[in-house]
């Protein structure tokens, strides 16, 4: 299961030691004087820092109030990770989230596909609610009957109305070999699904060679996935493939870097996608100069659920001419997050950038149309009738 996640480092490791030493002296030396010194300094070598304070006194009166007059036992530390929680909630952006210690470490595990008991469903924010994004082939998930876009509403008899995509994460995975109810609201209709855990890796590259055509399948954007895409569009080329399908639909994103990666096996040195904050371009990311399949014939394949970084990359190679995008309108994310590690092993995942297709569109909550637009319905995926791989290799034929 993977969540919609974008991660972006804004300096080098070289600085941010830096910085620390920078902020460690000044915090040791100039007391109360130092907000102000690190709000001076910080800017000027590339970090973005905020010196202000919350009023927090009535959360500790809230606080006192509730150990007064509670009866039963508190956990300080779970009051404490639910204040963060709560205002980071506050910020009303669904994308900026906070993670306690074991979330953090679950988020870690979708980045290298290895998610121990689960089964075999990647799960996103859709339709008001965690939604399932994708169904990994030859999983429990997928041996179950569940579908994309079934949106989950309980498991095992609770609701999830209140749930965060990672609170229902966290609750579908378990142990290998127990069993998990999920409630899906699919079409109108409620449906119960009881599914054993299994042991879960789903790579995040796969490819093959049919009649001639190159099938590139990205699952999501990790650390991995450039090398091993790079490697399979070396393989096409080596055996001469007349066109190439780069198949996006469900790939919820994952790191930008891998995006603009990816996309320079197509672009060369061209813009992938620009960011910008407040309204001004703050960076500009170009492809490299080893396009393994610049000229290949291509087509893009995206659906509802090709999402973040999937819709970076489809958005670059369609506004450069390089691939035609083939299915249904991509989910609409155009922003961007890095992760903040805050004490105690817990992490802030926070939007810090709006992100424009070459052409300067963002397409927050607005998606990519196609070029050729085919959707596959319920009854083909259920029957593995692959109509858009159909679409995409007639379109490639001609």
């Amino acid at each position: 299961m993977n969540k919609n996640k974008e991660h972006k480092w804004s300096f080098s490791p070289s600085t941010f030691v830096l910085v620390l030493a920078l902020v460690f002296f000044v915090g040791f030396s100039a007391g109360t004087k130092s907000d102000q010194i690190v709000g001076f300094i910080g800017p000027r070598i590339g970090l973005k820092v905020e010196t202000g304070t919350l009023d927090l006194s009535s959360v500790q009166t809230t606080y006192r109030a509730l150990k007064a007059n509670f009866d039963g036992n508190l956990d300080t530390d779970a009051l404490i990770n639910g204040a963060s929680r709560g205002m980071v909630a506050a910020a009303g952006d669904t994308y900026t989230v906070y993670m306690d210690k074991k979330e953090a470490d679950e988020f870690n595990k979708d980045l290298t596909g290895d998610i121990g008991g689960g089964i075999g469903a990647e799960i996103g924010e859709k339709n008001g609610g965690p939604t399932i994004i994708r169904v990994l082939p030859d999983t429990p998930a997928a041996g179950s009957g569940l579908q994309t876009d079934d949106k989950i509403v309980g498991v095992n008899d609770e609701s999830t109305s209140s749930w965060s995509v990672n609170e229902t994460v966290n609750k579908i995975r378990g142990d290998i070999g127990t069993t998990v109810k999920i409630t899906v609201l699919r079409g109108g209709e409620v449906k119960d699904f009881s599914i054993t855990r299994a042991k879960i890796i789903a790579p995040s590259v796969q490819s093959k060679i049919e009649d001639g055509v190159g099938i590139l399948t990205l699952t999501r954007f990790d650390e991995t996935t450039s090398d091993q895409a790079r490697a399979a569009a070396k393989d096409f080329k080596d055996k001469g493939v007349r066109a190439v399908v780069l198949d996006l639909r469900g790939n919820g994103g994952g790191l930008l870097s891998a995006a603009q990666e990816v996309a320079g096996i197509w672009l060369d040195k061209k813009t992938v996608v620009s960011e910008r904050t407040g309204g001004k371009t703050t960076d500009e990311l170009k492809s490299g100069g080893d396009t393994i399949l610049a000229g290949v014939p291509t087509i893009v394949l995206v659906n509802g659920s090709s999402a973040s970084a999937s819709e970076i990359v489809a958005g670059a190679l369609q506004d450069h001419g390089a691939a035609k995008l083939l299915g249904e309108k991509t989910f609409g994310k155009g922003s961007v997050q890095k992760l903040v590690d805050l004490p105690g092993g817990a992490v802030l995942k926070v939007t810090v950038a709006k992100w424009y297709t070459p052409k300067g569109k963002n397409i927050n909550k607005q998606g990519i149309e196609p070029n050729i637009k085919v959707e596959l319905t319920a009854e083909d995926a259920k029957a593995r009738h692959d109509t858009q791989l159909e679409a995409a290799k007639a379109e490639l034929g001609k």
